[in-house]
């Protein structure tokens, strides 16, 4: 098992398997009446946090805490960041109190590479800037397999703001090392031309939603990040949404068995209806879900797998 989880890339497909195997196993805890395994008692887990998050960093927490571990929670608002504290202050903060595994989310690209080199412990990256986002594509693979049966073969259509997205860039890199076709969809602006080749070659590229939807497995539908956009990249919200929102009709183009993803928070009524949000064919729920029991099992193989 690998050291850090910083990126898509550490993950060749034995080690991937690995993960979403031993995911399945830590799957069966939450139908458990105590959901605690004492797997890492005495290891300290950091969540070292510099941009809000919800999903990740409270299923980061929770992860942690049902595999014993005492987990530590930082938040750059309020602490000595605000005073001007340099991450690599932090870092060796942390590593003086004895921080076993450190969960970095950060606005900068390429932090969390930057930490691995100043701690003893664990780095894994919660998202850094418009890089990447491991543990996101993690479980959006183990979802797939989960309901589709296979990795395998798969055609995944990932659709939207490819430019800004941390959970694009890894899921291309995991897909295809796992065998999954990948198509990248969205207007000409929000994906950049040389995404495709230099993650992963054979990825495609579509700028008509419309036409890719009948040939997909699973189309994961991605945030339109407003709050990195300091251009206009498309005319209006209310274009976007009818070019490549997914709505009813759209859904219905799809294949009978393909099902629907978003890595969350939605902009409802803009890449996704409601119809489709809540829809049986939608996975986003399970998705959330399963980011508790894959982070489980990167915790677990970190920290008590046997690099240690």
């Amino acid at each position: 098992m690998i050291r850090h989880l910083l990126s898509g890339a550490d993950l060749d497909a034995a080690t991937a398997t690995q993960i979403l195997d031993t995911t399945a196993e830590m799957a069966t805890v939450a139908g458990r009446e105590v959901k605690k395994l004492p797997a890492l008692r005495g290891r300290t887990v950091v969540n070292l946090f510099y941009e809000d998050s919800t999903r990740t960093r409270i299923s980061f927490e929770a992860a942690a805490k049902r595999l014993s571990a005492d987990v530590i929670n930082f938040s750059a608002k309020g602490s000595s960041v605000a005073k001007g504290e340099s991450l690599k202050d932090t870092a060796l903060t942390l590593q003086a109190m004895g921080a076993d595994a450190v969960v970095v989310r950060h606005p900068a690209s390429g932090a969390p590479h930057r930490l691995a080199n100043w701690v003893d412990g664990s780095v894994v990256n919660a998202g850094d800037g418009t890089h990447e986002h491991p543990t996101q594509a993690l479980l959006d693979a183990y979802t797939m397999r989960s309901r589709l049966g296979r990795l395998d073969g798969l055609h995944v259509a990932i659709v939207g703001d490819v430019l800004h997205s941390r959970v694009a860039r890894s899921n291309v890199l995991l897909l295809s090392t796992l065998g999954a076709k990948v198509t990248l969809v969205g207007p000409p602006t929000l994906i950049p031309v040389d995404i495709p080749q230099a993650l992963a070659p054979g990825t495609d590229v579509s700028y008509d939603l419309d036409a890719v939807l009948p040939g997909v497995d699973v189309v994961m539908m991605l945030r339109v990040q407003r709050e990195r956009m300091n251009d206009s990249y498309f005319p209006s919200a209310r274009e976007y949404a009818r070019r490549y929102g997914l709505d009813g009709p759209r859904m219905r183009r799809l294949p009978g068995h393909a099902i629907v993803m978003h890595p969350g928070p939605m902009n409802r009524g803009m890449e996704i209806t409601p119809e489709v949000a809540d829809s049986p064919r939608s996975t986003i729920v399970e998705q959330v879900a399963n980011g508790v029991s894959v982070r489980m099992a990167v915790l677990y193989l970190l920290l008590g797998g046997n690099n240690r």
